[in-house]
């Protein structure tokens, strides 16, 4: 039996359907990071809060572009790692430029 494009997309290696899952460590960590930097404004702490973040969602987008449990979430990964580091450079470009 032939799989649809849905069932390449969106089913695991056990034949469930993975669109969303519970946040895995990185993710909760970026999520604490990002939010602690709203409360924290103030130097070094919102600084070293960026870093953190940064960190963790750059490692949770490659953990899901290498080991996503579908195609679906590699390709979250990717596009999240593709848009976060087109972003820094965005950020450096900017700061480079008068």
């Amino acid at each position: 039996m032939q799989s649809s494009l849905f069932d390449t997309l969106f089913r695991d290696d056990q034949g469930n359907i993975v669109i969303g899952q519970p946040p895995n460590a990185s993710l909760l960590t970026w999520i604490g990071a990002s939010l602690l930097q709203w409360v924290f404004p103030q130097e070094p702490l919102h600084s070293l809060m960026k870093i953190v973040a940064l960190a963790a969602i750059l490692l949770w987008a490659t953990q899901e572009l290498l080991t996503g449990v579908n195609y679906f979430r590699r390709g979250l990964g990717g596009l999240v790692l593709i848009s976060v580091v087109g972003w820094q450079l965005e950020q450096a470009l900017e700061q480079m430029l008068p």
